[in-house]
């Protein structure tokens, strides 16, 4: 019998909404356009843009001309989860 999980889309969007917060929020002023962060996580442009608007309709992060970056909601969140 196997111990492996079996991955579901569930888990698949927030290891692709980590991935793509993760990315934002490496540097406060980090601006990223979706197709390079598609190819700096390894991913499909759709799932990112997808990621995107799923982080965005929880206020994390903006867009604005085919770019986006973290909230300072988002910042100040990762900045209490660290303390």
């Amino acid at each position: 019998m196997q111990d492996q999980r079996i991955q579901t889309v569930a888990d698949e969007e927030a290891q692709t909404d980590q991935a793509v917060l993760g990315l934002l929020l490496t540097d406060s002023a980090a601006i990223w356009s979706v197709e390079e962060m598609a190819s700096e996580i390894g991913n499909n442009p759709i799932h990112v843009t997808d990621s995107i608007n799923r982080l965005a309709g929880i206020g994390l992060v903006h867009r604005l001309d085919g770019f986006v970056f973290a909230t300072r909601a988002a910042a100040k969140a990762t900045e209490l989860a660290l303390a």
